[in-house]
């Protein structure tokens, strides 16, 4: 990843975290329109094109620039020595302005307003704890696939944010760029703009939970 060139690395995250969120966003409008009110059926659809979707964006992007997608991620790394704060700076910029990319193509779509304000309220200490074990978990996976199984990263993200759907109560968000992207559409998907804070908060506070633990859990000695 070191001898990627700062440009290309960019463009692979705000790239990939686009097409993250059309998937995310995109699934869901779909999954709603098809399932008939089953909301069950459509989370199920939801989740299952997500982590098909992380699957592919891993493993095309990640020798790229490492594949984060995700500020929690990004600072996560930038603490582990991987990358530099300046370069995770970048990182951030890119991923959310990918992720309000990829929110405004899923809605072009579907016919839709580009931009919108989502109205779906996720608040309350359940949906916070739900964001931090979301992520903690989230980190922990990343941590120990790349100290074990490096070449298992893509397999091992995607299954864990499929069964991450279903377990927290918040159908895990586990990272800020897409919180606020999402707080952008007023479908299935979304989350009122109010609530995004205390979700980034709960997020970051799990990877880093994550971060020391693994460091310990992981370590080469």
């Amino acid at each position: 990843m070191t001898t990627i060139d700062v440009p290309r690395r960019l463009a692979a995250e705000a790239i990939g975290t686009a097409l993250l969120l059309a998937a995310v966003v995109g699934s869901g409008i779909m999954a709603d329109k098809l399932s008939g009110g089953n909301i069950g059926l459509a989370l199920l659809c939801n989740a299952v094109a997500t982590g098909a979707a992380l699957y592919v964006l891993i493993t095309i992007f990640g020798p790229l620039s490492g594949a984060h997608f995700n500020p929690a991620v990004s600072a996560v790394m930038v603490a582990r020595g991987d990358i530099s704060a300046a370069d995770a700076g970048l990182y951030v910029v890119a991923q959310v302005l990918g992720g309000i990319a990829g929110v405004a193509a899923a809605h072009a779509m579907f016919d839709q307003s580009l931009l919108q304000v989502s109205t779906t309220a996720r608040t309350g200490s359940g949906q916070w704890i739900a964001e931090f074990i979301a992520a903690f978990g989230l980190v922990m996976t990343i941590l120990g696939t790349v100290r074990f199984r490096p070449d298992a990263v893509p397999t091992a993200v995607a299954l864990y944010i499929v069964s991450a759907y279903w377990f927290t109560a918040s159908t895990s968000f586990a990272n800020p760029a897409v919180t606020i992207a999402r707080a952008l559409t007023n479908t299935f998907a979304g989350i009122a703009p109010g609530d995004v804070v205390a979700f980034i908060i709960a997020q970051m506070a799990g990877a880093f939970a994550a971060y020391a633990l693994g460091t310990w859990l992981f370590a080469k000695r």
